[in-house]
């Protein structure tokens, strides 16, 4: 097992590598200083390979760290008039009982499984096991740490936070296990990314209970989340015992690669034939405009399912959340004064959140798999002045696609700051709104332009730039970076619709000045 974990991993630090060099020949600055033949420069494939092992102990800890961080301990300070450890602890519960059916490992199809089993004809127990054994071990390694800084700071047990990494491992053995049982009994595979709608229901009521619960003053008593944690070791026993003597890994594996193709392309089509499906064929769509105008507006019509629906969702879910904060204040009176300072101080929170559920990303993969796909084709579509208008006119539709959950959510903050006490300045009321529509301005304008200056698809609609990515995790950090400050409306606000006046302006003049270079199908 030893050596089938150790080719396994030199598959995937292969993978990995060949990624890393590909995305550095993506990069503009680096492209023209690196050699062409650049896979058999040993000393940058030494590198790639010190960055791949970096991230591999890196990734470790990082998502544990930010997991607690930010649903668990963060999420936990925020019912002040409740015991933190207690908090704590019950948000983790239920939070690991969603976690054992979304992120099992065991039933996840993925590249390195089909490329392992599948095409190197490796042996699919080892295979399996080698790799989900290597997973709970750093599921235990990379909890625990954080489990005890973050548990020992709510004031739980330091001898329960150091089992509470096991406790974790047990769940999702447990879990796995009932899963291959089911297996046996009907012959069908459990698939982490095809979840019955019975499960998202589950989940969504698990997630009501994890911060619901302790939102109308209920936590589950300590002596009952101890033991339900303790429990999950002799159950994850149980489960160990289970994993390791079930046999028929390669036929649940086949099952569940078999959507897979010999390109590995699955996520792309799957996302076209959705696509697709959600395209009207109707024939009767029509425009009286003309130019780019006509070519938006048939567009927007036919791609109507695709580009609204999420944000309608987003929308009503914002208003339901928006609503149960005005029930809460009028049930609980004494929570009102908690979340007027919410409201006043926590705007800069918000800014992830329109990160979160800004549609930017799928309005422009839209664009280019059903539109520019094709269009780039043309030399006139890349004309400085087309170019410039066919931004203003996306720029513009895909505000109002962002405008309704920025509404929604902005009149809910307003509302909310006005029943929970209000403020002394009345024009905190309006720089509220104004900055969570600037924000989705902001965000709006963001996708489009780095859509134009770096189109990150290829022919096949894969995504292949380097730079892309780069600029995604960086945008994901300074709002993960804004989502711990704390500032008053009118500095924050203020703060906001400057910058994001100033962003428009110059995104408008890269767009016109460079994207005739880069706007194009890459290669």
């Amino acid at each position: 097992m030893n050596k089938t974990l150790k080719l396994s991993f030199s598959l995937k630090n292969t993978y990995r590598v060949n990624s890393i060099l590909f995305s550095l020949k993506q990069i503009p600055l680096l492209k023209r200083l690196l050699p062409e033949m650049l896979y058999k420069v040993t000393e940058l494939k030494i590198f790639a390979n010190v960055l791949s092992v970096l991230w591999e102990i890196f990734s470790v800890f990082l998502g544990k760290l930010l997991y607690l961080l930010t649903m668990v301990w963060g999420a936990a300070l925020l019912y002040e008039s409740l015991p933190d450890g207690q908090v704590f602890l019950h948000i983790l519960l239920f939070l690991t009982i969603i976690g054992s059916f979304m992120n099992t490992k065991l039933f996840n199809p993925t590249k390195d499984k089909y490329y392992a089993m599948f095409l190197m004809r490796m042996d699919a127990r080892e295979y399996t096991l080698a790799n989900y054994i290597y997973h709970l071990l750093k599921v235990v390694v990379g909890f625990l740490p954080f489990t005890i800084l973050f548990g020992k700071g709510t004031g739980a047990p330091l001898w329960l936070c150091m089992l509470l990494p096991f406790c974790i491992a047990g769940m999702k053995l447990f879990v796995a296990a009932v899963s291959l049982w089911d297996y046996e009994r009907r012959g069908f595979g459990y698939n982490e990314n095809k979840l019955s709608k019975y499960l998202w229901g589950g989940i969504a009521l698990l997630l009501g209970a994890a911060y619901g619960l302790p939102a109308l003053g209920f936590v589950l008593p300590a002596p009952v989340l101890m033991i339900l944690f303790l429990a999950c070791i002799p159950l994850g026993s149980v489960g160990l015992w289970k994993v390791l003597s079930f046999k028929d890994y390669r036929a649940i594996n086949k099952e569940l690669l078999s959507g897979l193709t010999s390109q590995m392309d699955t996520s792309v089509q799957i996302i076209k034939k959705a696509n697709e499906k959600r395209i009207s064929a109707d024939t009767t769509i029509t425009s009286h405009r003309n130019g780019f105008e006509y070519l938006n507006e048939l567009f927007i019509k036919r791609h109507k399912k695709i580009l609204w629906s999420s944000a309608r969702k987003i929308s009503y879910i914002c208003a339901f959340l928006a609503v149960g904060a005005q029930a809460l204040m009028y049930l609980k009176p004494e929570t009102k004064l908690f979340i007027n300072k919410v409201v006043m101080t926590w705007l800069p929170y918000f800014a992830f959140i329109m990160y979160a559920i800004n549609r930017g990303t799928s309005f422009t993969q839209a664009l280019f798999m059903n539109c520019d796909h094709s269009l780039l084709t043309y030399s006139f579509f890349k004309r400085p002045d087309f170019i410039l208008r066919l931004f203003q006119i996306r720029l513009r539709e895909i505000m109002k696609i962002n405008v309704a959950p920025a509404l929604v959510i902005g009149g809910g903050l307003a509302l909310a700051l006005y029943t929970s006490g209000g403020t002394d300045n009345p024009f905190n009321y309006i720089i509220l709104i104004a900055s969570i529509l600037c924000m989705s301005l902001f965000f709006s304008v963001h996708y489009l332009t780095i859509y134009y200056l770096l189109q990150p698809y290829n022919a096949g609609t894969e995504l292949k730039s380097g730079t892309y990515r780069l600029v995604m995790i960086g945008t994901y950090m300074a709002c993960f970076f804004l989502m711990q400050r704390r500032m008053p409306i009118l500095l924050f606000g203020a703060a906001a619709i400057v910058f994001c006046v100033l962003y428009c302006i110059v995104a408008s003049i890269l767009v016109y000045r460079l994207a005739p270079k880069t706007f194009r199908i890459r290669a």
